[in-house]
């Protein structure tokens, strides 16, 4: 299974909650088994940069690979590579079952 991490940062504060909307529209892609948009907390005394995180899980490769395919994955970036400042992607192949 592969975990999908990706953490964004708002230009402007006051777009969070679009940005989140954006990303919300990926959950509509049929390639995920977990799909998740969340706001951070910010309770992390060290760090708050991250404003929104998307965590997706995969079956494997080709899964992840046709999720970024799908024509829902290129009109979200369309609308929110606008309004970001900050994206930092991870996938890593989780040993957990």
């Amino acid at each position: 299974m592969i975990r999908h991490i990706v953490f964004f940062s708002a230009r402007n504060p006051e777009d969070v909650e679009a940005i989140a909307a954006g990303l919300r529209r990926l959950g509509e892609i049929p390639h995920s088994t977990v799909f998740e948009v969340m706001t951070n907390t910010k309770t992390d005394p060290i760090s708050g940069e991250i404003d929104v995180v998307v965590y997706g899980e995969f079956k494997d490769a080709e899964a992840l690979a046709a999720y970024k395919a799908h024509p829902i994955y290129s009109e979200t970036t369309a609308v929110v590579r606008p309004l970001r400042e900050l994206r930092i992607s991870a996938d890593v192949v989780s040993t957990l079952s």
